[in-house]
């Protein structure tokens, strides 16, 4: 039996394979509702859900949203909404490399590409858990991970500087977010993973 009030619901974005859907069945382990965000492949994602039910989630759906677009963030959020349980965990996970380019090789759409989905996407979310969770807001709390890379110690030189500087961008939003929510019952934190075996690598 799971009480809508004490039962943690965590949003997943980028959450049909990788890192993002090991974290998802990581989740349903614990006991965790989820709402599995995913850009393209709704065949995976349904199959992350399936796995989360089996390994204990008392509740999983998948949501799609491309998520570079305000709209369709404020979308999945709609959908987050309708779930018997309470949001309580954000995991920004959701990103996206380019192929191996020097800078001067780059374009312009590929640079505003880069930092729409790995920038603005994970504020423009983070900004909607905090809408949710906040103490300020009538929220009862709840934790934000946002997912970095071990890519900001070297800025990947000749590689994707424009990811490295994406995820640098996250380490200091996830500084700033975690001292202007912390009275409110939101913990802020950001992880960097290494390289890690997943379809990007």
């Amino acid at each position: 039996m799971h009480t809508p009030h004490l039962t943690p619901l965590s949003l997943v974005t980028g959450a049909s394979q990788g890192i993002g859907a090991a974290t998802a069945r990581l989740l349903a382990q614990r006991g965790h509702a989820l709402v599995i965000h995913f850009a393209h492949r709704a065949d995976l994602a349904q199959a992350v859900a399936q796995d989360c039910l089996r390994l204990g989630a008392p509740h999983a759906i998948i949501a799609q949203a491309d998520l570079a677009h305000e709209a369709e963030v404020m979308a999945l959020f709609a959908a987050v909404d309708k779930a018997p349980f309470r949001l309580s965990g954000l995991v920004n996970n959701a990103g996206i490399v380019d192929l191996t380019a020097r800078l001067d090789a780059m374009s312009g759409e590929r640079l505003q590409r880069m930092l729409n989905v790995n920038v603005l996407a994970p504020m423009l979310c983070a900004r909607e858990a905090i809408r949710r969770m906040s103490t300020r807001h009538g929220g009862q709390g709840g934790v934000i991970v946002n997912v970095s890379s071990s890519a900001v110690r070297s800025g990947s030189p000749a590689q994707y500087v424009d990811y490295a500087a994406s995820k640098g961008a996250i380490d200091v939003f996830t500084q700033g977010l975690a001292r202007e929510v912390a009275a409110e019952g939101v913990r802020v934190s950001a992880v960097r993973p290494g390289i890690t075996d997943t379809g990007i690598h």
